[in-house]
């Protein structure tokens, strides 16, 4: 490492220290005014990452409900969990990782992620409505050693984040012994929620670098009708033994057609709060897997609906929201092959969780650096974004025509049926379409609405 390096990562270590270091006095949540000026120090001369700090700087100061939820996870987060937290995705992730990989991608011209999906098994231990994990055994799990290989060569190019799918993450033993090799990551493992005891809690406690998210359809009469009776019940008691235990978590729902009033009402919203969830990711219902079915999907006045509903909460609650798709024009469309990837339980690299469709497997070796590299992902990158209304994001609802081509001209491969449907059957591809057709004029008058020629809210609308 030349000389400036390692002055410039001195430098940033003493910075984190000194808000470790404020975190951990005796009431931290008076020093978070403190830690802005410190987090400010570190960023330096970034002007892109500076004013993301200022702007939040801003709504901390001037938005009472952001100011509530900042202190909430300051002031009641254990000490270990929220060390991590800082560490792991602040400094890690994000001060030294995006540099990192910067200056990778200026060596290289290989464009890295910032976080990578991973689902080492489909197996789980509920028989949901329409899912099909039942079909997977143990031996369709991507064994330890391969993922430990995984991750490793991902933190050596400043992949600090990584999200946890499948089936269910906690059926696997060894995912908690990774999580405790990788103590300088963060992970986020999306679960039922049924699996964790107080000996998971425990563990989790100890361990501090992983930040789980409960699966909910809505109350107990949503979920259950999916998930099979009591689970709800479970899940509300996994997140007492996470509040009490002060270790962060969240929610994440898919939202369809039948179930998104509920899940953005105030009562469901208010619940979560109180049982100690500090953010919600809202998933569009997908026609994705074995059937894909597009009747479940949002109407389009409902996805419109959505987007406001979700920037409404996360500016009048304590409660941060993400709509993974009305939220694109804050990240420039789609960053599925960009920001992010997914890797199956095949070993196969798709961009994004619901694109099931890929040109290379890890098996036998194969190294992340060459799948980043591939045709398939740099067209998806020079195809990026894929409309010029980032309300319009995705290659496959939005913009089908353009999984077709890039399909087509890349030679990636189907990895589900689903996927091979979006191909070959005309049928589904005519219902691909008219989803499209149907959606783009409410996403037109919402664009001219809601957001100015930059892609930026219209923060005096909400």
């Amino acid at each position: 490492m030349k000389l400036t390096g390692v002055l410039e990562k001195t430098a940033k270590d003493a910075l984190v220290k000194a808000c470790l270091q404020l975190l951990n006095s005796d009431n931290p949540e008076n020093s978070i005014d403190k830690l802005f000026a410190l987090v400010k120090k570190t960023v330096g001369n970034n002007d892109e990452s500076m004013s993301k700090v200022l702007r939040v700087e801003e709504l901390y100061n001037t938005n009472p409900a952001i100011h509530e939820l900042v202190t909430r996870i300051v002031r009641d987060t254990n000490r270990n969990c929220m060390n991590k937290f800082f560490t792991n995705f602040f400094a890690n992730a994000a001060w030294y990782g995006i540099p990192k990989r910067a200056k990778f991608f200026e060596k290289t011209g290989i464009k890295t992620p910032f976080t990578i999906l991973i689902s080492p098994s489909m197996r789980c231990n509920l028989r949901c409505t329409g899912c099909y994990a039942s079909s997977y055994s143990k031996k369709d799990d991507i064994p330890f050693e391969e993922l430990d290989r995984i991750i490793k060569e991902a933190r050596d190019l400043g992949i600090y984040y990584f999200v946890i799918l499948g089936g269910e993450p906690f059926i696997n033993d060894y995912m908690l012994d990774l999580y405790k090799k990788y103590n300088d990551c963060m992970f986020t493992p999306f679960t039922n929620g049924t699996l964790i005891t107080d000996d998971i809690a425990d563990k989790l406690q100890e361990l501090g670098n992983v930040i789980p998210m409960f699966s909910l359809e809505g109350f107990e009469e949503e979920t259950d009708k999916r998930r099979g009776k009591g689970v709800f019940k479970k899940v509300m008691h996994a997140m007492d033994l996470l509040r009490e235990r002060g270790i962060l978590f969240g929610v994440s729902s898919a939202t369809g057609r039948y179930n998104v009033d509920v899940v953005t009402s105030d009562k469901f919203v208010d619940m979560l709060i109180e049982k100690g969830s500090k953010m919600s990711w809202y998933f569009l219902f997908m026609p994705v897997g074995k059937k894909p079915d597009t009747k479940g999907m949002l109407t389009p006045e409902q996805r419109v609906y959505l987007g406001k509903r979700a920037r409404k909460i996360r500016t009048t609650k304590p409660y941060f929201t993400i709509d993974f798709f009305n939220d694109a024009p804050y990240v420039g469309g789609c960053i599925a092959g960009k920001f992010y990837c997914h890797i199956n339980s095949k070993e196969q690299v798709e961009p994004c969780i619901f694109a099931h469709f890929s040109v290379d497997n890890l098996k036998n070796g194969r190294k992340l650096v060459d799948v980043f590299k591939s045709d398939f992902f740099t067209e998806l990158r020079h195809r990026q974004p894929y409309n010029k209304n980032l309300l319009l994001p995705c290659m496959m609802i939005d913009n089908p025509n353009e999984i077709r081509e890039i399909a087509k001209k890349t030679g990636a491969k189907p990895t589900d049926e689903g996927a091979e449907m979006m191909l070959q059957d005309k049928k589904f591809k005519e219902e691909l379409d008219k989803v499209s057709s149907d959606f783009k004029p409410y996403a037109e008058k919402a664009w001219k609405e809601e957001f100015n020629s930059t892609g930026n809210y219209k923060m005096s609308k909400g």
